[in-house]
């Protein structure tokens, strides 16, 4: 006899009450996650702040905060909260940001890696963002002081310390040398 369990959907997370533990939701099940430590809260917070007057001061869109959930499919539903997120200002829709999760893929969604993470919970956050239609997917490695960029499943860049990433078409402009990010 098979047993059926209840998929939770996006309106039933955002109800939800709060807890000390965050989390996403994949496919219409809920994965709880660990608070990120203090060096991720750095970077992710030290990336946000630099980005968000870049794009605040040109009028490009949106810098959004750790764990602003973004719906990513329906139907199983897939919430996700990237470290940081960016959304273009012509996709932001006349009656302002929402009170609930974004009902849309961000345009760039950054993910800063945790020491708990696995090579394969990195890799289904980029799949996801990416088969949602984000654009730009930055994935910061404090450890390795790496960021990968990823357009698309085949337009992967590796940038290491002494390189400097670019917004390209996604944020015109945009640039942050890392060694700024991780000193």
């Amino acid at each position: 006899m098979a047993v059926l369990t209840k998929l939770i959907t996006a309106e039933d997370l955002l109800h939800m009450p709060q807890e000390s533990i965050r989390s996403d939701l994949i496919r219409g099940e809920l994965i709880r996650m660990t608070p990120a430590g203090a060096r991720h809260g750095r970077i992710a917070i030290k990336f946000g702040a630099k980005l968000d007057v870049f794009v605040t001061g040109r009028n490009l869109g949106m810098v959004f905060a750790a764990e602003t959930g973004f719906i990513l499919s329906r139907d199983p539903d897939t919430v996700r909260g990237p470290d940081v997120a960016f959304v273009s200002r012509e996709r932001i829709p006349p009656e302002g940001v929402p009170e609930g999760f974004w009902p849309m893929a961000p345009d760039l969604a950054i993910e800063v890696v945790s020491p708990g993470d696995t090579a394969a919970d990195v890799e289904a956050k980029v799949y996801d963002y990416l088969d949602a239609g984000t654009r730009l997917v930055w994935v910061v490695n404090p450890k390795t002081q790496r960021v990968t960029e990823y357009r698309s499943l085949s337009e992967i860049r590796v940038l290491t310390i002494n390189d400097t990433l670019d917004g390209a078409d996604v944020i015109p402009g945009f640039s942050l040398p890392l060694k700024e990010l991780f000193e």
